[in-house]
């Protein structure tokens, strides 16, 4: 049975010892109201768990506040809202989201991304509990529990400056990271039953498909995972979802396996010759028949760049990564054997 959370379509989902670990705490936090502060990479899902937290216990609303987006002169006023007249355009009043989420939750969403100037308004919202739209006079006050995330080493950003000491000791009470999904691989075909779920009609995936994308490494965590998933249902007419309607990056990882598997293959023939064979000059030029001529190591090599530049379809940078070498070291490759390819 999997492990899940459900908020509408906000779900944690797997087996895992470290999800089920991040469950345990979920439960934990959404019955008290300490500042959280989610750590984790872009797409591993911080803010389903921010949702499944305020879920526990669902007093009052859920808003989220992505603070990568707040850019320009308007972020003020999204934040704290404004009154009629206070800038050009101000035609009314606008409630920001901060007085939005009074008695809930507010979600601040990639709070590293936050200016200064903002994070010390919000320092005082938090302490005070209170705010001033922009262009009043007057104070608003909105309590809220607060749960922010980041894929930033905040630690890091204070030392440089870049983000308010104060401000993070505040959101840094209880802390949750949120591991890659390349570090919880168990889980990716519980990911993959619930997103064909919501996503598919009736769709499965063939065996090779399944292996392929559980041994790639997911650097776009479960946010791509079901990128991926929409993109095969998408393009596909039936229910069998196949290899070959993978994302370029899958297929390109498929690709890498692949010749690697064939570059260990051939190696394990090649050591396996007795050594008579591997130095004898009779075997080299008169090979035994079904046996392949005994080459000199530049010519092996000559031979290794053609075949890479051709299963790449002359792609120089992913040739020179199957090779296992630099792009430079190519490139002088190509030219010492004199190959234009």
């Amino acid at each position: 049975m999997l492990a899940q959370v459900e908020q509408s379509t906000h779900v944690l989902v797997g087996q895992s010892p470290r999800i089920k670990n991040v469950l345990r705490m979920v439960e934990k936090l959404g019955r008290c109201r300490w500042p959280v502060l989610l750590l984790g990479e872009t797409g591993t899902g911080k803010e389903v768990v921010a949702r499944s937290i305020h879920n526990v216990n669902p007093v009052g609303p859920f808003v989220t506040i992505d603070c990568s987006s707040m850019v320009g002169p308007l972020m003020e006023s999204e934040l704290f809202g404004h009154v009629k007249g206070s800038f050009t355009g101000a035609v009314g009043q606008k409630i920001g989201l901060i007085e939005s989420a009074d008695g809930g939750t507010a979600f601040f969403d990639e709070i590293g991304e936050l200016p200064l100037d903002l994070q010390a308004k919000l320092l005082r919202v938090l302490q005070e509990k209170e705010f001033r739209p922009v262009g009043s006079l007057i104070h608003r006050r909105s309590d809220f529990r607060v749960i922010a995330a980041t894929n930033r080493d905040l630690a890091k950003e204070v030392e440089k400056g870049t983000f308010r000491r104060d401000l993070f000791y505040r959101l840094n009470v209880v802390n949750l990271r949120i591991a890659p999904l390349r570090d919880r691989k168990e889980d990716i075909p519980a990911l993959i039953a619930h997103f064909l779920a919501r996503h598919g009609r009736n769709h499965t995936l063939t065996q090779e498909t399944l292996e392929a994308m559980i041994s790639y490494d997911w650097p776009g965590n479960v946010r791509e995972l079901e990128n991926c998933i929409q993109h095969m249902v998408a393009i596909n007419s039936g229910p069998l979802l196949h290899a070959a309607e993978l994302p370029s990056m899958l297929q390109n990882h498929l690709l890498i396996k692949k010749t690697q598997y064939m570059t260990v293959a051939v190696g394990a023939h090649n050591l396996a010759k007795p050594p008579a064979e591997a130095f004898s000059h009779q075997h080299r030029d008169v090979p035994e028949a079904g046996r392949p001529p005994i080459l000199p190591l530049n010519q092996m090599e000559r031979n290794a760049i053609l075949h890479a530049l051709e299963y790449t379809k002359g792609d120089r940078a992913i040739a020179a990564n199957l090779l296992g070498i630099g792009r430079t070291t190519l490139y002088r490759k190509l030219k010492e054997y004199q190959l234009a390819v």
